[in-house]
This record gives C-alpha cells, structure tokens and sequence, in this order.
C-alpha cells in the first residue's frame, strides 16, 4: 500500500479532493490533503506567502510520513511539489502532476500560464497587486465545466482569494534531487484553464515515466474522482 500526499491548485484548499480521499482509502492507502499557506483554512497572511513556503509546507507534509510518497500536485500545485521534491527527494517515491505546471529550474508559473492562449481564466487582481480572485462565472467555465451544478456552485463559493508573488517566483532545482524523482502526468482534454495543449509542451520539455489521459475539464477531482483515483492507482501499482 501507497500513502498519497494531496496538494490543491491556486484558489482552492484541501477540500477539493473529499471526493478522491475515500476512494484511495476504501482499498487501503494512506491519504493526506493540505492546505497551502494561505488558502483553504490556512491564516497565513498574504503578504508572507512565497512559493518557498509553498514548497516547504509540502515537505513538512511529506516528511511527517512514515514511507516515501506519492505526492500529487493539481495546476498551481504542480509548482509547489517541484519545488518540495528538491528540498525532500528521498521522500518521495513518484510526482505526479494532475493539469499541472510542469516547471523546469529557474521558470516561474507565468512563463507557462503566458502560453495558454484560449483559457478562459481570466482573473481580477486586487488594487494592492498582492492577489488574484476569480468572477463565479469564470470559475464556472475554466475549473467546473463538467461537473454538477450544486458541486460547482458549492466549490465556487470555498475559492479564497490568491497570492500572486508564488505565480512570478521561479521554481530552484536540481538535476541531482528534483530530477532523481520519477515524475507522471495526467492530462485533462477538455481542460479550459490550462489547456492540454499547454500539458502536453510542458510534458515534451520535462518528460515523465507515464501519462495517462481524463477526458475531462480542470477538476477531474470533482467530476470524475472515480477515474481520477484509478489514474492514481495506476501510478503506484
């Protein structure tokens, strides 16, 4: 048996994997969600939020394990395990990006978001420039485009305001701890937020073990957790 390890996208908090918890559970794994500093439940303040704290909360997580991980990151989450995987390699068994940056040494998540042309996520950016929140409707279309309604609804109204300084910091690693991790991907097709397209240069640059595909938009955790948690189950068979 596995223990996962679950890091959510840029607005969202650990709650957006209650429907994948259970399923990985019910056949025996240890699954573990987090807050990244200042989303979800967590009060850091805006103005402390790095991608280094990001990075670090992941590897406190990680650490906290009594076996090495599967640790999945979702979209922005994809930034934030790169950069735990170089602070804790050896604590971890696979990466595995879930519509997620890809990032190599020294790329911010902006270098990749600016090659998304016809995402439909466009975001608001508060006067003191210090975060990004996102219109319902928008959210709407880019993140929930093929779940229930009540289910998108209910997740619109938990987004939390996002730091942007993680968005422009670019990630550090190494070929030595970062790149000894074996690393996966899992595209989502109609994805229009980050569009497969995007996924899949990301994946030409860095390339992965394996990558399996969800016909699915941005949050296959929400719309389709029971293909989402057999993608992960391949992983750590």
């Amino acid at each position: 048996m596995s223990t996962f390890v679950l890091i959510h996208g840029a607005w969202h908090g650990k709650w957006c994997w209650q429907k994948v918890v259970p399923l990985l559970s019910a056949v025996g794994h240890k699954v573990v969600a987090i807050d990244l500093p200042g989303l979800g439940d967590d009060q850091t303040a805006i103005a402390d939020v790095t991608l280094s704290g990001y990075g670090k909360a992941v590897e406190q997580a990680v650490r906290a394990q009594s076996e090495p991980v599967v640790l999945v990151g979702h979209s922005m989450g994809g930034m934030a395990i790169t950069q735990a995987a170089e602070y804790a390699p050896e604590r971890i068994a696979a990466l595995v990006y879930l519509a997620a940056f890809l990032p190599a040494n020294g790329e911010p998540l902006v270098h990749w978001a600016r090659q998304c042309e016809g995402a439909e996520l466009v975001t608001q950016v508060a006067d003191d420039g210090l975060t990004a929140t996102v219109d319902p409707n928008v959210a709407l279309r880019a993140f929930y485009a093929d779940g229930a309604p009540e289910t998108a609804q209910d997740a619109i109204r938990r987004l939390r305001p996002q730091a942007l300084a993680p968005f422009a910091t670019p990630v550090e690693t190494t070929p030595e701890r970062f790149g000894a991790v074996p690393r996966h991907y899992i595209e989502c097709l109609r994805d229009r937020a980050l569009p497969v397209a995007v996924q899949r240069l990301m994946v030409a640059a860095q390339p992965c073990q394996s990558v399996q595909t969800l016909d699915t938009s941005h949050s296959p955790f929400l719309s389709a957790p029971e293909d989402l948690a057999r993608a992960l189950l391949n992983i750590a068979a």
